[in-house]
């Protein structure tokens, strides 16, 4: 029987900006196995979030190549259904629509993928369960406090069942309980569900959850 191919293979990556001046991602290559929680980590303006928003095909690379699931994307000119469909982003502001509730935020990605209005609503409540947020699912955002609504971010980012989550500094606007509570919510998708999880962190408490830490500097990939 064939290996499964990586979650994530990245090889020789560039990424510059100010036509060339700067080098945020300088040749760096990586392979994420599928089922893997890797937290990519190292100092500011080292590369890692455009690294990860590379993989989101957020932005696009000057060169080298981005394979997802035996699938290279890099040559691919629609990416939205591969943001839609193939990988969740969580990010470090929630940016969750302040007039829905808790449940319609998580519904809103399902709009485009013609599930009913059950269908989106039963799974949406089955996610923010799955959260610990239940009870708080007719709540808008400025009732919840900052850990809760991250908690919605990540359960509106697993509302199409992508294989592959990417979140970029998911606790760094939390104080350290509200953080804890949202890796505790990410460990336990990582662990239940099997889900692939690409974490982008400086925290080193909050890197140590992941199964692997790959740390960057200056645009490479130093260890991991």
């Amino acid at each position: 029987m064939s290996e499964k191919p990586p979650a994530v293979e990245i090889v020789d990556l560039v990424k510059t900006f100010d036509q060339g001046q700067t080098r945020a991602v300088d040749g760096a290559t990586l392979s994420v196995a599928q089922g893997e929680f890797v937290a990519i980590t190292g100092p500011s303006g080292c590369g890692k979030s455009t690294l990860l928003h590379l993989i989101a095909a957020l932005e696009r690379p000057d060169s080298g190549r981005i394979v997802v699931l035996g699938e290279e994307i890099t040559r691919r000119h629609d990416l939205s259904r591969y943001r839609a469909r193939t990988v969740g982003l969580v990010f470090q502001l929630h940016n969750l629509l302040p007039n829905l509730t808790a449940v319609e935020n998580v519904e809103v990605p399902m709009y485009e993928t013609g599930l009913g209005m059950r269908e989106r609503r039963r799974r949406a409540l089955q996610l923010l369960e799955l959260m610990g947020l239940a009870d708080k699912a007719r709540r808008r955002p400025p009732q919840l406090s900052g850990g809760e609504r991250q908690r919605v971010a990540i359960a509106r980012s697993l509302s199409n069942d992508p294989p592959i989550l990417l979140a970029d500094e998911p606790t760094g606007n939390l104080d350290s309980k509200a953080g804890r509570n949202v890796m505790e919510a990410l460990e336990a998708i990582h662990h239940q569900h099997g889900l692939t999880i690409i974490m982008v962190t400086h925290d080193p408490g909050i890197a140590a959850s992941a199964d692997r830490i790959i740390k960057m500097l200056d645009g490479r990939i130093e260890e991991g």
